[in-house]
């Protein structure tokens, strides 16, 4: 009988993947620099994938999830499969005893995010969703400044990204929207949890417009909403994923996943997506973005961002930037450099690793998430019957300030 592997508080956390998608792609670099998390484990339906795992991490793989979860080196377990697939990964982990952390959205429905919760609590273990942007070191350096109080309270934030988002290559369900396709549900996630964070978490109400502009691409392409807080603190929220502007611009072509862009390469999604080759579809486009087909991404050279993000405060504009904050105040201007983590995503490889080892959530847990993905449904809601949509299962931000008006 095989013996239950020796743990201690420095031991790295046995960590497992199932889907070795483009999602993985995205957070693998940060995994492989973090000395406290070991790859040992994944699931998925491609042999290309798992033997590509099997060689580069000397860990287990299989088709079958159990046989994942029935490896005792496995305590946590990364959930990076499509979005239809979250809930029955998560729920099934959990009960294995496994910690949970999920790419955003933590489900399509707010029934599955619900089952989800529950499962936490039946099962006793953590979950964080994530890789999320609210994890990202100049938001929670925002957040601390907020909670000072040194330039008041923030009463109003505005945050935009214009991207390439829906040219990029492509799986059916991802141009669906309700199969969780769009920008609604992966992009506005990002959003809505950095505006949560920042405004203290309890969202009253949304109001929005959605743009689904290319029947070529049919699903939700671009949103402008506006969350009212129960603190007062206003929100206004606008992305759009058609591929024209590109906000990196204003990031000194420093790209979401804080490595270095051309301007030069303007244009390339939708050529790339116009050029495939004969004999190949889209889903192959996307196939060869996956691990086992794609080379590891650069590394970062500084923070991740989600485009541009200002907030107003009583006494002080501030303009969140990947490596700094720009504080316009009263009768003064300030630059305040924001340090990076030991890789892109740390804040979410410290999460692992605090729920494992040190029996504690997440900001960014089931709850917060289920949060998160009412704000998204009410987005969607709001722009269709045209109507504010009330929020009525938000969390609020631990030691966020009070006050009057």
């Amino acid at each position: 009988m095989t013996s239950e592997p020796e743990i201690s508080s420095t031991t790295p956390v046995g960590l497992a993947v199932v889907g070795l998608g483009r999602g993985f792609m995205l957070t693998l670099p940060s995994i492989v620099v973090d000395p406290r998390l070991k790859l040992v484990a994944a699931c998925d339906p491609r042999q290309e994938a798992r033997s590509a795992f099997e060689e580069q991490f000397n860990g287990t793989s299989s088709t079958k999830f159990v046989d994942v979860l029935n490896d005792r080196a496995v305590e946590a377990v990364y959930v990076a499969s499509p979005h239809q697939f979250h809930k029955e990964h998560a729920i099934t982990a959990l009960k294995a005893g496994k910690h949970v952390l999920i790419d955003k959205p933590i489900a399509i429905t707010l029934a599955d995010s619900r089952a989800i919760i529950e499962a936490a609590e039946k099962y006793g273990r953590h979950v964080a969703v994530g890789p999320c942007h609210s994890f990202d070191p100049q938001v929670k350096a925002s957040l601390q400044l907020i909670r000072t109080g040194k330039y008041g309270r923030l009463r109003m934030l505005k945050a935009s990204y214009y991207t390439d988002f829906m040219y990029r290559p492509r799986r059916p369900e991802e141009l669906k929207t309700s199969d969780g396709g769009g920008v609604i549900f992966s992009q506005g996630a990002h959003q809505i949890d950095i505006a949560r964070l920042l405004a203290g978490g309890l969202v009253d109400k949304v109001a929005a417009f959605t743009g689904n502009w290319d029947k070529s691409r049919s699903s939700e392409g671009a949103y402008s909403a506006l969350m009212q807080f129960k603190n007062g603190v206003c929100a206004n929220l606008t992305y759009s994923g058609y591929a024209h502007y590109d906000s990196d611009e204003n990031a000194d072509w420093i790209g979401e996943l804080g490595t270095k862009k051309s301007a030069d390469d303007y244009g390339l999604a939708r050529k790339n997506l116009g050029n495939i080759p004969e004999g190949m579809d889209e889903a192959d486009l996307k196939d060869g973005r996956t691990f086992g087909r794609a080379e590891l991404l650069p590394a970062s050279i500084e923070n991740e961002h989600f485009g541009d993000l200002l907030l107003s405060l009583d006494h002080a504009d501030i303009r969140v930037t990947p490596g700094k904050l720009k504080i316009y105040g009263d009768d003064f201007r300030e630059t305040v450099p924001v340090d990076r983590g030991s890789g892109s995503r740390s804040g979410v490889m410290d999460a692992i690793w605090q729920m494992v080892r040190e029996d504690r959530a997440p900001m960014q847990d089931a709850r917060w998430g289920h949060a998160s993905l009412e704000v998204c449904h009410g987005i969607l809601e709001a722009a269709k019957t045209g109507t504010w949509k009330d929020m009525e299962e938000q969390v609020s931000v631990p030691d966020y300030p009070s006050g009057g008006n």
